[in-house]
């Protein structure tokens, strides 16, 4: 394609992000259009996207749910707060006190180093080096969000529902992910696609944010959802940690693995239901 043409496209373009308002799918369109004539590389029109679809998204669509959560207690000793350190490999830890409701700070890890230096025998209390919690609505746009993270110098926020409860967290890097994109792997889902996807009768890959009520339809069980409203949630609680790829785990009449995950939640779990013992058949025929 002649220089002309790239001339033209990039006029249109910057016109368009500098000159009059204009209608994001005209915009978009022209974008496509420097494409394929290789004025700008996939990349660059993935990042282009991900920046003008922020201000459609909220902070509900990419926050940790809060069943999913890695906290610390506001009773913890330094030597249970080194040991959920050491576990999860975050930086930035919310503290509760009663429940997940009472989130009274916020811990970064590297304050508690000067506590762990050999020969230190400085007396820890956590209020000492709690920071304060930051809440956003659910509601609230990532556009908005990540401006005030920007301003604040503040990487975390604690998302709260309607009700005040709290419904889950956000970090500065889940924003800038919608921007940048993730590295998937072979075991990530399309967004388009099925919480659920069959293997055969008795298995399914599943979803680590899968509804307990749609796992519970799909399969035909009771898995109970009072404390836990996702799959993953609830097996990261009867992990008592948050698993390793490969990882497995006897829950009721089912085996799962771990087959995607991150530092922060389950991504995706492959479940087994076990047959029927051959005692539990003859009873029913």
């Amino acid at each position: 394609m002649s220089n002309d043409i790239h001339f033209g496209l990039l006029q249109r373009i910057g016109h368009a992000l500098f000159g009059e308002p204009i209608d994001r799918e005209w915009l978009m369109r022209h974008l496509k259009d420097a494409e394929a004539a290789a004025v700008l590389d996939a990349g660059t029109l993935s990042m282009i996207q991900g920046v003008l679809t922020m201000g459609e998204r909220q902070v509900r669509d990419v926050m940790v749910q809060r069943s999913q959560m890695v906290v610390m207690r506001r009773d913890d000793d330094l030597a249970a707060l080194v040991r959920v350190v050491v576990d999860s490999g975050h930086s930035r830890y919310p503290v509760i006190g009663e429940d997940r409701d009472e989130v009274v700070g916020i811990l970064l890890a590297k304050d508690l180093l000067g506590y762990l230096e050999p020969g230190q025998d400085l007396p820890f209390a956590l209020r000492d080096v709690l920071r304060p919690a930051v809440f956003v609505p659910e509601s609230k746009r990532l556009n908005v969000l990540l401006r005030e993270f920007r301003q604040t110098r503040n990487h975390m926020a604690v998302v709260v529902d309607e009700y005040g409860g709290v419904a889950g967290l956000v970090t500065i890097e889940d924003v800038l992910e919608q921007i940048v994109g993730e590295i998937e792997d072979e075991y990530d889902f399309d967004e388009d696609e099925t919480d659920i996807e069959p293997i055969d009768d008795t298995s399914a890959l599943v979803r680590g944010l899968t509804p307990i009520e749609a796992f519970n339809a799909h399969f035909g069980v009771t898995f109970s959802d009072a404390e836990f409203d996702t799959v993953g949630g609830l097996l990261a609680h009867q992990f008592g940690h948050l698993p390793e790829v490969g990882a497995r785990l006897e829950y009721q009449d089912f085996e799962f693995e771990v087959t995607a995950a991150d530092a922060r939640r389950i991504e995706q779990v492959r479940a087994v239901r076990a047959a029927p013992s051959p005692d539990a058949t003859e009873d029913d025929g």
